[in-house]
Formats: C-alpha cells, structure tokens, sequence
C-alpha cells in the first residue's frame, strides 16, 4: 500500500467513528456470537490500544501457528498509523480502527486483545464478549471492584474466554513452588508479602491545562472516565498516577505480585478487612496516587502485606532501590520453618530461616498460547489466569487504595498509636519510616496517610463500616461508556 493509499485507508478508517451513536446500537446477543472456529481454522485477532503493553499483545500473540493478528485499534492516530506501517512491512494485511465500537462489528474478528488503561479495560471487555469475542485483557482486569465483577458475569452470560494478563500463572516453576508451600514443607503459612520497590520520579508540575496531542482522540480516550482538562504534562503512561485512569503502582505493576501472593495462600475470595498507610511522598507533582504505601489484608489464617516505594533506597547514590530478603519487586512467603522468595515470572526459591537455600523451581510457560489453546476447546478450565482469578487480584489492589482516599494525613506518632496492635502493620511502617527518613521525607511536615480500617464481606463484596468507602467500589459513567447493571 502507498503512502497515499495508506492514509486515505486509515482516513476511510478513522472518521467512521463520526456516525455513532449511543452504544450498543446493534443489539448483540449470545446468537450474534462469532462461531467457534476448529483446531485447524486460524484464530484472528485484533489489539486494541498498543502504545505500550499492546505491542507484547500483538508480538505474542501473531508468533503463534494458527493465530493471524488482523486489526489494530488505537484513539491515537499517530500510534494506529505507525502499527499499520509496521504490518505493512512484513506484507501482512491490517484493517486499522480508532473507535472500539466500530472495532467490535467487524465479523472477521474472533479475539480482542485489550491494552488500553486501566479505565477502558472492563467495558472494552464486556463490550467485546457481548459481541462474541473471546479476550484477552491486560492486567489489571479492572479499574473498580464494582465492574470487575461485572466483566466475569458477561464473560459468563455470553461463554466466552477471557484470560487474564497475569502471565505469572502459566509458570511451571511457580505453579510447583506453591503446590510445594502449601503442602507444608517449609511448616505453616505466616504471611505473604508483595513487593513493588520500583523507582518512580515526579512527572511534574503544571500551572494550568495542557494541550491534547492532535492525533488523540480524547473523547475516546477518556471513554468512561471524566472528559475534564489535561492537567499533567504527559497524556500518555502517566495516566497510571492519577485516579480518573490509573490505579497506582498497586494497580499497575503491583497486581503482578498481589496475584502471586493470593496464589499462595490458596485464598479465592477476598479480605475480610484491608488497612492502608501511604501517600505521595519526597516531591510535589501532578500525580494523585501514593508513591509510598503499605496495605494489610486481614486473610486467615496467614495475612497479605503489599508495599510500594517510588523512591530510592539512597537518593545520594543514584536509583538503585530497597529490598526485603534480597526482593525489589516480587514476594516473599514466610513460614514456621522457612521462606520462599519470587523475584520473576518463572522462578521461586526456598530458605531456611538460616538463609541456607534449600531448593529452587523454574519453568516458564506462554501465557498466550495457554490462553489460544481455551480458545479453541472452548473450556475456562484450560484458562491459567481466567477472569475469576484475575478480578480478585485486581480487587485487592483497588481495596486497598479505596482505605487510603477514605483516610486521614496524621503525624507519625497517632499513626504508630493506631497500629500498635497490628505487628505486621507496625514493623512495616517501621521500615518505611526509615526509608522515607533517608529520602529526606519529615513525616510530621508532610504525613502520610493513615487509611481507614475497612471491614469487608467478601459474599457480598461490600464494606460494613464505611458508606463512602462503598461509593468507591465503583464509579460514575460517562455516557455512552457506561458499564451496564445488567451486562
């Protein structure tokens, strides 16, 4: 294709998205399905949004014999039209759409694969199986608790596959390391602890709105968040530190290892409470987000605890970050008799108390093929990171921030008085008030946050303490892109 052909293509492409109207306007249904396609049929896929984590989408999913990836979409047209280009070079034909809806009409399309954020990812889910496409869909599996919930049920109601990307679950390695655990053999589970020490510097200070990048559609782009000013100086990625689009580190890398750690525990349900202490700490910039954070989860018998730090371990010797048990981001499992660290996707590794190793796991797997393999016998059981799964990692991610924006900016010492009988809290916050020291951070001149201790049930997945924690477990759509009550 040309040049000029090419941009009269995606043009053609592009302004379709003009004669939509309210959504869904075409009333799809379970019959409206596409069929299942046989084990020697290909798989045909499209990305949508892929500025980033996307491109993994399309690279591993097109590596896979039988899979043909044949349409992009993206609201960015410089994105959408760099994607094209790339196709074209390889001389494989791409149709190229810059609105999901028109996106999902498409019936030469049988998977969607979404790596919007975080904000698009549950109704570009439950819009795609409720036009019969099978998902695979970015982590986290959701931007609330509420809607989460939802993309199960749709996924359900219309049968179709959703797999989740937390590839750590296809691991041969991890799936042996905590069948290993939770047989016993390191003694009794006493907590599990995630970690995300991941440096991340101020994405600065605006004076007032900033411009839209002319290829950005941001009425798309904001989708069912607020339509409000840009005030941040980069549109794209640092929509992941404020709370209209992103979730924080918890919500972003973090939910990798929060999944690992609910693994192994062997818990399928939620917390019956959560308690954070976090803020946005060691500069002031636009993001809204906790850079520094712990959350406890009050599982039984053997508790989660989750920890974010953005800043450096020593900011006068450079970026290199903190670390427990040799962990920076990863997990670590603490037992009677021992403890295993997970540093990776693919590897764990158990110790004695002594610190005397005394066995490794290692075993990779493709996350994507697993979840082809469903596609095509058509059982959620093949599934190494459904839907069921991925929503309740998520869950936790958005429980445990929904503590700290319903909380309150107290000086270190109520906040020690407030935990003193939560020794896994306090010795946590003990190391961050040591952390945070070094970074040059008073505590009592700009305090951090001490989130409110939420009660939970997690059958009715509702708070029993807190009427404006219960509001955030779910948000206001902006019309049309609303998730339904009734998916």
């Amino acid at each position: 294709m040309n040049s000029m052909n090419r941009r009269s293509f995606l043009r053609n492409s592009l302004l379709v998205t003009a004669s939509l109207s309210a959504w869904p306007r075409l009333g799809w249904s379970a019959q409206s399905a596409a069929r299942v396609r046989g084990a020697n049929e290909d798989i045909r896929v499209a990305v949508v949004g892929f500025n980033g984590r996307g491109r993994n989408l399309i690279d591993g999913l097109r590596k896979l014999k039988g899979v043909r990836v044949v349409a992009l979409c993206d609201v960015d047209s410089e994105v959408l039209a760099r994607g094209v280009r790339e196709f074209e070079q390889r001389n494989e034909k791409v149709a190229a759409y810059r609105d999901v809806r028109k996106l999902l009409e498409d019936p030469d399309v049988d998977v969607v694969g979404i790596a919007t954020p975080n904000h698009w990812h549950s109704l570009a889910a439950i819009w795609a199986v409720q036009a019969g496409k099978d998902v695979y869909l970015e982590k986290p599996g959701s931007h609330n608790v509420w809607e989460g919930r939802k993309t199960l049920e749709a996924a359900r109601k219309y049968q179709r596959i959703v797999q989740i990307g937390t590839q750590s679950r296809s691991s041969t390695g991890l799936a042996e390391a905590f069948a290993w655990l939770q047989q016993g053999h390191l003694g009794k589970i006493l907590r599990a602890r995630g970690f995300c020490y991941k440096r991340r510097p101020s994405i600065g200070k605006v004076d007032g709105p900033q411009p839209i990048p002319e290829s950005v559609d941001y009425d798309l782009w904001c989708g069912p968040a607020p339509k409000e000013p840009l005030m941040r100086k980069r549109l794209h990625y640092d929509w992941h530190w404020v709370w209209p689009t992103g979730n924080g580190d918890i919500g972003n890398q973090g939910v990798h290892q929060m999944d690992m750690c609910r693994w192994a525990l062997g818990q399928a349900q939620l917390p019956s409470a959560v308690w954070s202490i976090g803020e946005r700490l060691g500069y002031v910039d636009d993001g809204t987000t906790p850079n520094t954070q712990i959350v406890f989860y009050d599982y039984r018998p053997a508790p989660l605890i989750f920890e974010v730090r953005g800043l450096p371990a020593d900011p006068s010797k450079g970026d290199e970050m903190d670390n427990y048990r040799g962990v920076r981001v990863g997990v670590v499992i603490e037992c009677e008799a021992g403890y295993m660290t997970v540093k990776s996707y693919s590897s764990a590794e158990a110790y004695e108390n002594s610190g005397d190793l005394i066995r490794k796991f290692e075993g990779g797997g493709d996350h994507f093929e697993n979840f082809i393999k469903a596609v095509r016998s058509r059982k959620t059981t093949d599934l190494n990171a459904d839907v069921s799964e991925g929503r309740l990692s998520a869950a936790l991610c958005h429980l445990g921030n929904i503590s700290h924006r319903v909380g309150q900016k107290l000086p270190p010492a109520a906040i020690r008085d407030a935990i003193r009988n939560n020794a896994d809290l306090a010795e946590a916050f003990g190391r961050m008030e040591e952390h945070l020291k070094i970074n040059a951070v008073d505590l009592v001149k700009t305090p951090a946050t001490l989130g409110a201790l939420l009660k939970f049930d997690p059958r009715k997945e509702k708070f029993l303490n807190h009427s404006a924690a219960n509001e955030l477990l779910t948000r206001q759509y902006r019309a049309p892109f609303v998730v339904p009550e009734k998916v």
